[in-house]
């Protein structure tokens, strides 16, 4: 999946715990993209079976999309709060760090920073 891919999906997760409906103005709004890279992305998403949508209705992830959300979801928070809360960067940075890394860690690295985090400090799931 591309990084994108797994923005959207993030996306998705976080809206629906703050919404009751996740709609492609929220999605559009949280990630700074127009509301027709949205309806693209969902057509693709839709495809390989990770969120369902009727035509221009509530955007729904999939038990396969939830898994794949929450997964990029938990390395987000871990590497910002790894970021953030042991090596003191910036709040606003160590969240724009962390979505980059999140994308390309590898499982071992992550795997052991998650291992790492639980010992010296609470992860926020």
């Amino acid at each position: 999946m591309h990084k994108s891919g797994e923005d959207y999906l993030e996306a998705i997760l976080a809206i629906g715990q703050d919404k009751e409906k996740v709609r492609t103005t929220d999605v559009s709004l949280r990630l700074g993209v127009s509301k027709p890279s949205v309806n693209r992305a969902m057509k693709v998403l839709g495809a390989d079976g990770y969120v369902s949508q009727q035509a221009y209705g509530d955007i729904e992830l999939t038990e396969k999309g939830r898994i794949k959300a929450s997964q990029v979801y938990f390395r987000h928070k871990t590497l910002t709060s790894f970021l953030q809360d042991i090596l003191g960067v910036d709040p606003i940075i160590a969240e724009q760090d962390a979505c980059l890394i999140e994308h390309d860690i590898s499982s071992e690295t992550m795997e052991k920073l998650a291992s790492y985090m639980r010992t010296v400090h609470t992860i926020q799931d």
